[in-house]
């Protein structure tokens, strides 16, 4: 198999390997004759293609032709032009049906006193301003002595912000911080401030709700004569709290996945995304749940996730997303289809829409449940949108305080980083799984190879129960997870 057409109705095929000028291809008893070489991961026309007409993949417009496309030839962004423009208009035409109830699975995880659930048993350190960082590093490094038994690690976290700033980026920071700290994957907590920050301890107690006293400690570093033994000490009764916590069986459904995709190419659609999707599912038929983020990477197919909505509620909730993250755009005077990057781009993606479109299928066909606001948690089983931006480092570590244990990536270019929670990288072809051995956790390009996608979902599930077990690790929990990532949009005192 050369190529793909992805739908019926698609007026484009995708090359599933580099393609030369002159080969003839097979589409659905249909023989195209290339009229240029087609990279892996593009798209060829395969009929005329006028002026103003629409591109369509995945059954959707992916935007229009800026001149004649004659059959065979490359589609891709020297004739391409996006469909996007300002603030739309919606109405909501519900387009759902539930998933498919499954028989239950259990994984082995750590039951916690409130209720929750953890994958990891770590203790974290979290600076409440980047003015500490390098005492949590310390604190952290003379830690290590406490590792041991039940316990995973204990980690510093650092961040450059939690002072100077002001309105929603000072909210938006203390929401981050209080998610963070009341992560299950966390069985302890020790938050070191600073002192004169305004992002304070006491302010953040205000944003924090309650909390277990014995599991989440405080200590402010002016106060101190020698800040680092006095946390030391602290990090010893943590640890040792730590360590009391045993692997329990747990149902599937306390599971929470983040859904996010990056460093994407002209397969991501094809294969990783839509196999998240059906794991997705999968996971909510068994009762658990899912976020989905990178709200401008839902432009041009927001539609789809508008009609999946449960009720107008969530419609209206998703509307206000969609429409408030174009103001925010365009507020700095960019277009809301500054999308997709040149790594995309390189790897088959035109447009926004065609990005979109291969993105939102991480969400599978569940119902939308509920939608949340930046650093707000889950709040009900399923489907939830998430408030974020598009940037990987951003929006994994958004889905990670909203409660994910876990972080599904899909990458056709690859990305080694990792945020608090497990960031699983899937591959969306089978030559970046071989080349970056190192970063990739599971291949999806093997469905281009002949595998089906419910065999290669059935894998999948065994791997995140697995992982979420504590049987196997994500590549990236080898690698340094210290730098915390929180999104910011306003004035820097």
């Amino acid at each position: 198999m050369k190529a793909i057409k992805i739908y019926d109705t698609d007026n484009v095929a995708v090359a599933t390997e580099a393609l030369p000028v002159g080969l003839t291809v097979d589409i659905f008893g249909e023989t195209i004759t290339l009229c240029e070489d087609i990279p892996a991961g593009h798209k060829f026309a395969l009929r005329l293609i006028k002026e103003g007409e629409n591109i369509i993949k995945y059954g959707s417009p992916i935007g229009h032709a800026k001149a004649d496309i004659e059959v065979g030839h490359h589609v891709h962004t020297q004739n391409v032009k996006t469909n996007l423009g300002s603030l739309l208009e919606y109405e909501y035409t519900p387009d759902f049906s539930d998933v498919k109830a499954l028989t239950p699975r259990t994984f082995m995880g750590f039951k916690r006193e409130n209720g929750t659930v953890g994958i990891r048993n770590e203790v974290w350190i979290v600076p409440t301003v980047g003015c500490v960082n390098s005492i949590v590093r310390e604190i952290e490094r003379e830690a290590q002595e406490f590792v041991g038994g039940t316990l995973d690690g204990v980690y510093a976290y650092n961040h450059p912000y939690g002072c100077s700033q002001l309105g929603p980026d000072f909210e938006m920071t203390l929401k981050y911080l209080s998610g963070l700290i009341h992560h299950p994957n966390a069985a302890a907590i020790l938050v070191v401030g600073l002192g004169c920050e305004n992002s304070n301890i006491d302010e953040l107690k205000k944003r924090l709700g309650e909390y277990d006293p014995k599991r989440v400690r405080f200590i402010v570093a002016q106060e101190h004569e020698d800040e680092i033994a006095d946390s030391v000490e602290i990090l010893r009764e943590l640890c040792d709290l730590a360590k009391s916590y045993k692997r329990e069986k747990c149902p599937v459904s306390e599971l929470v996945i983040g859904l996010k995709c990056g460093g994407s190419d002209g397969f991501s659609g094809i294969t990783a995304n839509p196999l998240l999707g059906r794991l997705s599912d999968r996971l909510i038929g068994m009762g658990g749940s899912s976020i989905l983020t990178e709200v401008p990477e839902m432009f041009g197919a927001e539609t789809l996730l508008m009609n999946r909505c449960r009720t107008e509620k969530q419609f209206n909730e998703t509307v206000s997303l969609i429409n408030d993250f174009k103001s925010y755009f365009m507020r700095y005077g960019e277009g809301v289809d500054e999308n997709p990057s040149p790594g995309n781009k390189a790897g088959g993606i035109t447009t926004l829409e065609d990005k979109s479109l291969g993105c939102t299928q991480k969400g599978g066909t569940a119902p939308v449940e509920d939608v949340l606001s930046y650093g707000e948690p889950i709040r009900v089983k399923g489907l939830s949108l998430l408030q974020s931006p598009g940037n990987d480092l951003v929006a994994s570590n958004a889905l990670a305080v909203s409660g994910a244990h876990m972080v599904l990536f899909t990458t056709g270019r690859g990305t080694p980083f990792g945020c608090p929670v497990p960031t699983v990288k899937i591959s969306s072809n089978t030559p970046l799984s071989e080349k970056k051995h190192s970063w990739i956790d599971f291949n999806a390009g093997r469905l281009l190879d002949g595998m089906t996608m419910d065999a290669l979902a059935d894998e999948l599930m065994d791997y995140i129960i697995a992982l979420a077990s504590g049987e196997i690790r994500a590549k990236s929990e080898a690698l340094d997870k210290h730098e915390l990532a929180i999104f910011k949009d306003g004035v820097t005192l």
